[in-house]
């Protein structure tokens, strides 16, 4: 188990960026990789990953598990997941709260859930059983939303903080989503932090959005705006040292431009906290 570990300050690996890496072996605490980009036997990209992986700590971010589909549990997937993990070692794995399809389809997209007690009880088991065949606590990571279920009968933070207790799971906690559904849902996301248990939050997620006036969407093309590092700064105060790492997806900078942007963060929790507990041991 990897409960508690505190990796530090972290960027999500990219192929853009592999290059500069192993050049340059920049000042990031840890790097995040996509699990479904390593799923294969050898080739560029896990040759890439393992070289990185010699240096730094890796978790993997998985956009495929999807929990809350009503399709039998896709343990073929979770096979590769685990050989993999088997390999790179990673910290921990995570994957999403949301549902990616349905009968086999994968519509390449993480779909909300209604929050309702049916739908937390299907997932609770799902996430027990996918837990006990990778033999580890996996982290379920809040997704951002632009529609909301009639019969819902919770408050999203709710929803998600019991699934985490019951399902004896951990959470990755995105700051960027949590803003863009304050938005397009209409709630201070205050409320939702308040309402993550504290001993369950293990890491936390930065990116930017499309502001669009009346919603926002969530890109991961842009830098994190000054509201959201104004949430970060709030997370902080509220969970103390929780690994932080930022994504972007699209629109990819040098990877300097990022680590200097990753700066921000380290400085905002060093301001809070002191540089001394912020620091990796």
């Amino acid at each position: 188990m990897t409960d508690g570990v505190y990796l530090g300050f972290g960027l999500g690996l990219r192929a853009q960026h592999y290059s500069a890496i192993l050049e340059n072996w920049p000042k990031v605490d840890w790097f995040e990789a996509m699990t479904e980009d390593y799923l294969v036997a050898g080739g560029r990209s896990l040759h890439y990953l393992r070289r990185i992986r010699e240096r730094y700590p890796i978790v993997l971010h998985g956009v495929s598990l999807s929990v809350g589909s009503s399709d039998p549990i896709n343990f073929d997937y979770l096979k590769k997941v685990k050989e993999l993990a088997t390999s790179i070692q990673p910290t921990w794995i995570s994957d999403h709260l949301c549902w990616t399809g349905v009968h086999g389809l994968n519509v390449h997209d993480l779909l909300p859930l209604p929050y309702t007690e049916e739908s937390m009880k299907h997932i609770v088991n799902r996430v027990q059983q996918i837990q006990d065949f990778l033999g580890r606590r996996i982290l379920l990571e809040n997704v951002s939303s632009y529609i909301e279920y009639r019969s819902s009968v919770m408050k999203e933070w709710e929803f998600l903080a019991a699934i985490a207790k019951q399902a004896d799971c951990l959470i990755l906690l995105d700051i960027n989503n949590i803003y863009v559904n304050s938005i397009n849902h209409q709630f201070n996301p205050l409320d939702y932090l308040d309402a993550m248990p504290v001993n369950r939050v293990q890491q936390f997620h930065l990116a930017g959005h499309a502001d669009c006036e009346h919603y926002i969407i969530d890109t991961h093309d842009a830098p994190v705006v000054d509201s959201v590092w104004s949430l970060y700064d709030a997370a902080v105060r509220r969970f103390s040292k929780v690994s932080t790492m930022i994504e972007r997806d699209d629109n990819i900078p040098e990877l300097a431009e990022l680590v200097e942007e990753l700066q921000r963060a380290k400085q905002i929790a060093e301001t809070i906290w002191g540089k001394e507990n912020v620091c990796v041991a």
